[in-house]
């Protein structure tokens, strides 16, 4: 796993882990990886600081271990992170209306009782989303790219 610093064109910046690096680029050509913030797909790997190891600080043979499993754990934890939001999304899909763009529309609907009460899902802008929330509407916005074999 490689953790790569993005941006969109409206200078929101956000981290994502990616399994190697052909991977992100890929993923980024075909859409699939969009802003958190403002959902744009129009993303691009940002600079990154390269890591630098202090100087003058001799490395005992023990300390290569040490970062092997440091790593085999954060790529566990991925791994189940990832299967939670596999799951997450499995569960929405099965027993929740897929509302698309009429999302905004349908929540409120919902809310105010001219419509029957349900579980629903779909498309919203951040600003459509804060919106419903100042409202008093419940909703919770999650990062949902189309599923793909890609990564």
């Amino acid at each position: 796993m490689i953790l790569y610093d993005l941006s969109c064109p409206d200078d929101h910046r956000f981290e994502s882990w990616f399994r190697n690096s052909g991977a992100v680029e890929k993923l980024i050509k075909a859409g699939q990886v969009v802003c958190p913030v403002c959902g744009s797909k129009k993303v691009q790997k940002a600079p990154m600081a390269p890591m630098i190891g202090k100087t003058g600080i001799a490395k005992s043979s023990d300390d290569a271990p040490h970062a092997k499993s440091e790593n085999t754990e954060l790529t566990a934890a991925m791994e189940k992170a990832a299967a939670a939001f596999t799951e997450l999304r499995n569960v929405i899909e099965k027993n929740f209306d897929n509302v698309g763009d009429k999302f905004p529309e349908e929540a409120r609907r919902i809310h105010y009782g001219e419509a029957k009460k349900r579980g629903i899902y779909g498309d919203a802008t951040p600003k459509e989303t804060e919106a419903l929330r100042e409202e008093g509407i419940e909703v919770y916005a999650i990062p949902w790219n189309k599923r793909s074999n890609a990564n």
